[in-house]
C-alpha cells in the first residue's frame, strides 16, 4: 500500500468516526484527502471497499501480533492467551473502530453486515482453536461453545458497565475473569459430554470467507520486490532481515522456528521509518504463510 493510500484510508476513517459512515460521501473524502475521483476509484471500487479496508488493517495488526507473543511461548499458558485477546480490544479503543462497527450494524447494508459476520468468524474460529491449546484435546468438542460464551459474556459485561459507570472498564481485569469462568465451564461440560456446537462448526463457516495464504513462490516475488524498493540507502538491519527471509523460504523445507524469529525482528527493524508499513504487511504475509506449514 502506497503512502497517498494509506493517507486516503486515515481521512475516510477519521470522517467515519467523526460524521458517521452513512452521512459521510465519497466526495467528502476526496475534498479532505485532496484527490480526485479517478484517484479514489483506482483504490477502492466503492465507500464500502474503503471502509472493509480500514477493518481489514485492524484485523492483520491483529494477527500479527498475536503471532508475536507466542514466539518461544507455551501453547497452553494462560497469561499468553489474556494478552492475545486483549490486543484486539486495545487495538479497537488505540483506532476508535467501535462508532464505525456500530454504524455497520445499524446501516441496513447487507454487504458490509456480510463482511463483518466473517471477520467475527475469523474470531470464533481463532479463539476456538486457542482454546484447545489450553484446555488440551479433551476440550476439542466444547472449544466453539466456550469460545461464544466468552465473547457473549465480554460484549454483556461490557455494555453492563457502560450503563452503569463512567470509568474505563479495565480490560486485563475483564479477561482474567471471564477465562477463570471458562475455567470453571469447560470441565463441566467435559464431563458431562454436553455440547451445543458441533467442534468444527466455526471453521467450517469460515473456511469460505476466509482470506488465501499466499503461496511460498508469491511469498519469495514480495519480499524480492520490497528488498528491491528498499535501495542501497536501506536500513542495514532491515534489509539483512529481509534477505534471511528469502535465504530460509528458498530453502526445501522452511524451518517454522527461524521464519517466527526472524520476521518479527523484520518488523521492529522498520519501526518509525518510511517503510514500516510495507514492513508490517509483508510480516502478515509471512505469518499466513507460517499457519500452512503448521
Amino acid at each position: 500500500m502506497n503512502d497517498r493510500k494509506r493517507q486516503v484510508l486515515l481521512t475516510a476513517q477519521r470522517l467515519f468516526i467523526d460524521k458517521g459512515f452513512s452521512t459521510t460521501s465519497v466526495q467528502d473524502i476526496l475534498d479532505e484527502s485532496c484527490i480526485s475521483k479517478g484517484t479514489f476509484y483506482n483504490y477502492f471500487s466503492s465507500k464500502n471497499e474503503c471502509l472493509k479496508a480500514i477493518l481489514e488493517h485492524a484485523h492483520d495488526e491483529t494477527t500479527v501480533r498475536r503471532h508475536e507473543l507466542l514466539i518461544g511461548q507455551d501453547l497452553s499458558d494462560k497469561h499468553i492467551l489474556v494478552e492475545q485477546i486483549l490486543i484486539r480490544m486495545h487495538l479497537n479503543r488505540e483506532q476508535n473502530l467501535l462508532p464505525i462497527f456500530e454504524a455497520v450494524f445499524h446501516s441496513g447494508d447487507s454487504d458490509l453486515r456480510g463482511f463483518i459476520k466473517n471477520m467475527l468468524l475469523a474470531e470464533f474460529s481463532w479463539l476456538t482453536r486457542r482454546l484447545v491449546d489450553v484446555y488440551g484435546k479433551d476440550a476439542v468438542p466444547y472449544a466453539a461453545d466456550c469460545a461464544v460464551m466468552l465473547f457473549g459474556m465480554m460484549q454483556q459485561i461490557l455494555h453492563a458497565w457502560s450503563a452503569v459507570s463512567k470509568e474505563e472498564m479495565d480490560s486485563l481485569k475483564l479477561v482474567t475473569f471471564l477465562l477463570r469462568r471458562i475455567d470453571s465451564i469447560m470441565p463441566g461440560m467435559i464431563s458431562t459430554k454436553d455440547a451445543f456446537f458441533t467442534e468444527d462448526v466455526f471453521f467450517k463457516l469460515n473456511s469460505d470467507v476466509g482470506e488465501q495464504a499466499e503461496t511460498k513462490e508469491q511469498l519469495l516475488e514480495s519480499l524480492t520486490g520490497f528488498s528491491e524498493l528498499l535501495g542501497d540507502d536501506a536500513l542495514p538491519a532491515g534489509k539483512q532481515y529481509v534477505q534471511f527471509l528469502l535465504e530460509e523460504l528458498r530453502s526445501e523445507c522452511p524451518r517454522i522456528f527461524v521464519l517466527e524469529s526472524i520476521v518479527r525482528s523484520f518488523r521492529e527493524a522498520f519501526k518509525g521509518f518510511s517503510h514500516e508499513p510495507e514492513a508490517h504487511e509483508l510480516a502478515y504475509k509471512v505469518w499466513r504463510y507460517v499457519d500452512t506449514l503448521e
